[in-house]
């Protein structure tokens, strides 16, 4: 009798209600078991992956971060180093130049040295020259004036006092 009874105005029976009621129950349980869980499942580890994913994009971030400093650095540091490198190029550049020029003024210096000894030398070796052509031209106005030919020690005697003679000529 009670399967007969209605409930409300919609004309349902109270044992239509029960088996629906244990059929919702039943797929609820079954949806749980086979849909439900591998969805919550699913959602949590989606929700798992984007966490990570947010961690690994700060990580990365980071490193990109520290990677940028790091060059930064190294930019600085290298043009430092360029720095210093030109200025050493410098430095040995002026001392290279005074190097050559304390070799050249050397070199001129022994080349003057060496002009004024070979001038000396040409000066002392036209002297000889002159006094042998005077000593030469002496005896020859000698031996025309003595109309006679002296004999070498003689010529020798007055060659020098001839020398001597224009030696104090001279100064």
């Amino acid at each position: 009798m009670l399967s007969h009874l209605i409930i409300g105005a919609s004309g349902l029976y109270l044992g239509d209600m029960l088996f629906i009621g244990i059929s919702f129950i039943v797929l609820m349980a079954l949806i749980s078991v086979v849909a439900w869980k591998p969805i919550t499942k699913m959602m949590a580890d989606r929700a798992d992956k984007i966490a990570n994913d947010i961690d690994s994009a700060q990580k990365s971030r980071q490193e990109a971060s520290d990677l940028a400093d790091q060059r930064r650095d190294a930019l600085s540091h290298s043009r430092a180093e360029a720095s210093e490198i030109v200025a050493d190029a410098k430095k040995s550049g002026e001392k290279q130049r005074s190097s050559i020029v304390a070799d050249a003024q050397n070199e001129v210096t022994q080349y003057k040295q060496n002009a004024r000894k070979d001038i000396e030398q040409e000066r002392q070796d036209a002297l000889k020259n002159v006094q042998s052509d005077v000593a030469d031209i002496s005896v020859a106005i000698a031996t025309k004036i003595i109309k006679k030919q002296l004999d070498p020690e003689g010529q020798q005697a007055l060659i020098n006092s001839y020398i001597e003679g224009l030696g104090k000529h001279e100064s």
